[in-house]
């Protein structure tokens, strides 16, 4: 079992960037797959990045070239760097992992443990 806390939202302007990082505790993070999702109101949660055990990255197309997934093993932390940010980029986002089977990408079906989430706004 893992439990995950981000922090890093807060506030910014268009075209301005945040980084935010997700500590893992509890287990073995190295063996998890893990993944930045966010939720805006009235909408569904998307997913945004995506990373595998082996470094292997996907994203959503709506962030492509403008967020970067990464993960430090050795700090069992997650990171999303958001550059470029949109007024659309506003939601809370969410880290989750998944500990077994095969990576579930943008499909936040397939994890099974969450982080409490922290919000990020975008005013244009």
């Amino acid at each position: 079992q893992v439990q995950l806390v981000e922090s890093g939202g807060g506030s910014v302007q268009a075209g301005g960037s945040l980084r935010l990082p997700c500590a893992a505790s509890g287990s073995t993070y190295s063996k998890y797959y893990m993944g930045w999702f966010r939720q805006a109101p009235g909408k569904e949660r998307e997913g945004v990045a995506s990373i595998g055990r082996d470094g292997s990255t996907a994203y959503a197309n709506s962030v492509k070239g403008r967020f970067t997934i990464s993960r430090d093993n050795a700090k069992s932390t997650l990171h999303l760097q958001m550059n470029s940010l949109k007024p659309e980029d506003t939601a809370m986002y969410y880290c989750a992992a998944k500990n077994a089977g095969t990576w579930p990408g943008l499909r936040s079906a397939g994890y099974n443990y969450w982080g409490q989430g922290t919000q990020v706004t975008v005013s244009s």
